[in-house]
């Protein structure tokens, strides 16, 4: 099985003051004794932008690069997307990577608050996805659309407007979809033909239920632990990769557990990230009958 791991398990994410970042070295070190052999490449500026230095460092913690996790602005017709994307494509292909995980950003830090587009806005949205595919495919790699808490396509109904007004694939987040009002093992059952690459998340639906109702933001979710061990919240984790193998997926599955930091863990894997990344190789393991 096509099994990554991604950064963000361990707290590294693109959004300012998110939280305490801990070095790429401990982060990928970890990643080796989880036994996990591929990774995303995490946000902008975590690893080297050099390619050389890039490749180099990977290669050096016997890790492959799958794809990346690209925001970028596609609903304002005087913006071009492409400035954006360029650097991140560049280190992606130099590292091999296969996929370009794109999410429409609202062009603000964070993931708390977004805005209401207007039809012309979502015709530039739409536009801008078809384009940016085209430019990712003609460099060799997929490019996939990811549905995520706080951008421009969250909820079941911009999902299914992008589904119907481009061509994309999608990035099927069990977590964020699920957070957004979408059921993940629905969508993965309905649509399995646009499924080109997994992040999987497990969710405290408790939680969720605060963020989707206003009583807390998104952000406030993650620190309270809404992201769980894969096989510990309300994702059926295993049914979804079974419907998804079931019908010829051939991409990646990336395991994710949004995390925010307070501090630098210990060196006790049973206190900090590594401790939920072994629980969740083990339940994919045990329950989803599946090998890193």
């Amino acid at each position: 099985m096509r099994i990554a791991g991604a950064p963000i398990s361990w707290g590294a994410c693109e959004v300012p003051g998110w939280g305490y970042q801990m070095a790429p070295e401990r982060v990928l070190t970890e990643m080796r004794r989880a036994g996990l052999t591929a990774t995303e490449l995490g946000p902008d500026g975590f690893l080297p932008s050099d390619t050389a230095a890039l490749v180099s460092l990977l290669d050096g913690y016997g890790l492959s690069c799958v794809g990346g996790f690209v925001p970028v602005v596609l609903f304002d017709p005087d913006h071009d997307p492409m400035d954006e994307l360029a650097g991140p494509l560049e280190s992606l292909v130099a590292a091999g990577a296969g996929v370009v995980v794109l999410a429409a950003a609202t062009g603000s830090d964070g993931y708390d608050a977004r805005p209401e587009l207007t039809e012309k806005q979502w015709q530039t949205l739409l536009s801008n996805l078809d384009r940016l595919s085209a430019v990712v495919a003609e460099r060799g790699l997929v490019a996939v659309l990811h549905p995520h808490v706080g951008t421009m396509v969250e909820n079941r109904a911009e999902v299914d407007r992008v589904l119907a007004g481009s061509d994309i694939g999608l990035c099927l987040d069990t977590g964020h979809l699920l957070i957004g009002g979408t059921d993940p093992l629905e969508l993965a059952r309905q649509v399995p033909e646009r499924v080109k690459h997994a992040h999987l998340k497990d969710v405290d639906a408790k939680l969720a239920a605060k963020v989707q109702s206003g009583e807390i933001t998104y952000t406030q979710g993650v620190a309270a632990g809404m992201y769980v061990p894969l096989g510990a919240g309300d994702v059926d984790i295993a049914a979804i990769v079974k419907s998804l193998e079931d019908n010829g997926f051939d991409g990646w599955y990336v395991m994710e557990q949004d995390n925010i930091l307070n501090a630098e863990p210990t060196g006790d894997a049973q206190d900090g990230p590594l401790a939920d990344v072994l629980a969740s190789v083990a339940f994919l393991r045990q329950a989803a009958g599946v090998s890193v």
